[in-house]
């Protein structure tokens, strides 16, 4: 093979690179302004009467920073890393990979001066407006093309199924993203929606629940497919059961949102087939826990020393737990007590923290050596050090919200003989103060492994260097 030939087929690691370093510096922003407002929950004051840093603001800032910053950047990094390596070919555009990410900084950047300002849609998790939605709109449809694009053009004949979850991952989320975020503009920085009332309230919440059902699991699931077997070396336990896992999954996300509405003015049926689709999702998503947990069958004595596969293992446990809680409190009675109380920050924390941040953070691990020229990380006792901190934040955070939230639901229904409330809304939040400590203890702890994990990847980083990855020969030939 000729010099020429060989330069053709070298990965483009180059974005990969760029992602993952700032999915940990991101990790480390949103996760900071989750530990203020957490403090400012617990000691008000804290807010110093200041507009921008108030809870209302920051806020909005957290989620998008947690889930679009530091989650879009480990989907980018991890999805560019896996279809390259999956389907044996180059990315299919260069300049639109490098526009991915840089436009997608871009968003972030946007975002973190928007929402301080008081900027917003007032939609959960699509605060932002419609400038800034129109730069994610060709910021994703360049994505979709350079992911498509690099499937299309495969070695491979075989498609691997971690990439059917990051197709579907992509296209879900454009979708969502067009239907929910249509607005009329009247300034630069202010429009209303498209929609009004309980269609507005329906129509958001079928895209509030699938940014977690795609953007939130369906992504991190194609990261759990490649990088669970890579760092166990072992083969997926059920190839079959991931395929009938992925069907099941993307059919039944889609129908869950209205539980988010229960007992309110959507209509009956519409709450009904919410809750039933949110019950039927316990199975597959129990299917690709099993899935990938199994995967370890015959090595399960490298989770003794492999704290990497620590982090990717203990994220599907509470995987599996989040989805077994979710569809819980999608059972109207059920949510009649959960409901408005802190046991669903509990429920969204445990999916979030323990699901998507250690999976990510497994993934991360995995790549950040082999991206910079090493055999490891810088401190292997560090990311040791990381997954402990993580875990006992995880669950300190979620005990507190669970104790909290039943205790609120308990309160907030309690009647006298006479009919009056038994407790003011005062008395309950008064009872909830110690929880509140625990919950900012937890989020200090996580927060915590996560500076760990910044130092532990820069310094990788600065004492490697970048490495081209050429494409192996048969395959380039196949």
């Amino acid at each position: 093979m000729s010099f020429s030939n060989m330069q053709a087929t070298v990965y483009n690691d180059k974005v990969v690179r760029q992602f993952t370093i700032m999915a940990v510096v991101w990790g480390v922003v949103g996760m900071l302004v989750g530990v203020i407002i957490a403090a400012q929950l617990t000691w008000p004051e804290l807010g110093f009467g200041i507009p921008w840093i108030s809870y209302g603001r920051l806020r909005p800032l957290h989620t998008n920073a947690v889930i679009f910053a530091f989650g879009g950047c480990s989907l980018f990094a991890t999805a560019y890393y896996v279809v390259q390596r999956t389907s044996q070919v180059r990315l299919f555009s260069d300049k639109l990979a490098a526009f991915t990410f840089w436009g997608w900084q871009l968003v972030i950047l946007a975002a973190a001066i928007s929402l301080p300002l008081g900027f917003t849609q007032g939609k959960e998790y699509a605060e932002l407006e419609w400038p800034i939605d129109i730069l994610i709109t060709l910021v994703w449809v360049s994505f979709a093309v350079v992911f498509f694009g690099t499937v299309g053009t495969r070695k491979v004949k075989h498609i691997y199924v971690a990439n059917w979850f990051y197709g579907a991952f992509i296209l879900a989320v454009a979708l969502l993203h067009l239907v929910n975020s249509a607005a009329i503009p009247v300034s630069l920085t202010k429009s209303y929606s498209a929609y009004a009332g309980v269609q507005d309230a329906m129509i958001q919440w079928w895209y509030g629940h699938n940014a977690v059902g795609f953007f939130l699991t369906a992504g991190f699931l194609g990261m759990m497919y490649y990088f669970i077997p890579k760092q166990a070396g072992r083969p997926v336990y059920s190839y079959r059961l991931s395929i009938v896992h992925f069907w099941a999954l993307i059919f039944t996300y889609m129908w869950a949102g209205p539980h988010h509405l229960h007992y309110t003015a959507l209509p009956d049926w519409t709450q009904s087939v919410g809750m039933v689709f949110s019950l039927i999702l316990l199975a597959p998503s129990w299917g690709g826990m099993i899935n990938g947990v199994m995967t370890l069958s015959g090595a399960w004595h490298k989770l003794r020393d492999d704290p990497i596969l620590r982090f990717l293992i203990v994220s599907l446990s509470f995987y599996g737990m989040s989805t077994f809680e979710g569809p819980m409190m999608s059972i109207k009675t059920v949510n009649a007590l959960s409901h408005y109380t802190d046991w669903t920050v509990g429920h969204v924390h445990s999916g979030a923290l323990g699901w998507v941040g250690l999976v990510s953070m497994g993934s991360l691990y995995y790549l950040i050596p082999k991206l910079f020229g090493q055999k490891q990380m810088h401190s292997v006792k560090a990311i040791e050090l990381h997954f402990w901190m993580a875990t006992i934040g995880i669950v300190i955070y979620i005990a507190a919200m669970w104790i909290a939230g039943v205790m609120q639901g308990l309160m907030w229904r309690a009647v006298n003989t006479d009919g009056t409330l038994t407790y003011t809304f005062v008395e309950s939040v008064k009872a909830t103060f110690p929880f509140y400590v625990l919950r900012l203890l937890g989020g200090t702890l996580y927060l915590s492994g996560m500076i760990i994990m910044l130092w532990n990847t820069l310094k990788t980083a600065t004492s490697g260097r970048s490495v081209n990855v050429t494409i192996p020969a048969a395959a380039a030939h196949a």
